[in-house]
């Protein structure tokens, strides 16, 4: 056996306000990921899912509050998992999730963080035009933002700034890129892909975070191009091809820190055939193990 792995499913759709993506983890689990997993090798179980409120019986004004008890259960499912020397694969739901899932696994020691996405998601109340909170997952993680979330599980920050590296960037509001700019976070955007290839900065990334030995990959499936996810809630065109990221997956695999990942942000309702969540499938078994030979 390589290891454990085990399945935790977060049905969130609270953090943004596109509707669909609470069915996200029976998408990928029909799509295949426990056998696919098991093929490779790994023990894996099945922990269901963490019960979450429906979006149409909760108020406005209570979303924060519920997406913090969700965090909460996340944050101490991901931290039993590491103790019992599991790999936790968290199923989002949308990226707010991460606020749980990379504070419980960074608990008892630092963890780097490869967070593959489309946008920042380093918002602020102050910055956020929306005001979701899907899309300030990351400042919360890095010490930012309503203390509410910023002290789940422990107070302050989770992560480090300069242990965060974010991949495919194309689509920031201006506030969050000064942010970010600031910040110390590493941002390769897509047009540092497009000049120097997916390998180049798979392996920048792994050398930013050479100093480390456990590595989170949270991976919201929008990073991908629409042409080959269609289902996701807030596509933006000029992504990464299916190739990019599988080779992505691939070169962070060889490291072999890999300790945890989310897939997040997939919405079944407005997919074709489970596109989106057979190709989030794929994409994990190649970030554990996979090979072409």
């Amino acid at each position: 056996m390589k290891g454990s792995v085990r399945i935790i499913g977060i049905p969130v759709d609270l953090g943004q306000s596109h509707r669909g993506v609470d069915m996200g983890p029976s998408a990928i689990r029909y799509a295949g990921l426990l056998s696919r997993l098991r093929e490779l090798g790994y023990a894996v179980t099945d922990e269901g899912n963490i019960q979450v409120p429906v979006r149409d019986s909760l108020s406005e004004d209570t979303l924060v509050k519920e997406i913090c008890k969700v965090c909460e259960i996340a944050y101490q499912k991901a931290c039993k998992a590491i103790e019992e020397n599991c790999k936790p694969v968290f199923l989002g739901g949308d990226h707010s999730i991460s606020i749980g899932t990379i504070g419980g696994v960074s608990h008892h020691s630092t963890v780097g963080v490869i967070w593959i996405d489309a946008h920042g998601d380093f918002n602020t109340p102050s910055t956020s035009t929306s005001g979701n909170v899907h899309g300030m997952a990351l400042s919360v993680l890095t010490g930012q933002g309503l203390p509410e979330l910023v002290n789940i599980g422990r107070k302050g920050a989770k992560v480090k700034p300069g242990n965060v590296v974010l991949i495919g960037v194309r689509e920031l509001d201006q506030n969050e890129r000064e942010n970010l700019k600031k910040s110390g976070i590493t941002v390769y955007t897509m047009r540092e892909i497009d000049e120097e290839g997916m390998n180049v900065i798979a392996r920048k990334a792994l050398m930013r975070l050479n100093h480390l030995s456990r590595i989170h990959v949270s991976l919201d499936i929008d990073s991908l191009d629409p042409i080959a996810v269609p289902g996701v809630g807030t596509p933006v065109s000029g992504g990464l091809t299916y190739r990019e990221a599988h080779l992505l997956m691939e070169v962070i695999s060889d490291s072999g820190l890999v300790c945890s990942m989310d897939i997040v942000e997939i919405n079944p309702i407005i997919d074709h055939c489970n596109q989106t969540a057979k190709t989030a499938v794929d994409l994990a078994v190649s970030l554990f193990g996979k090979r072409i030979f």
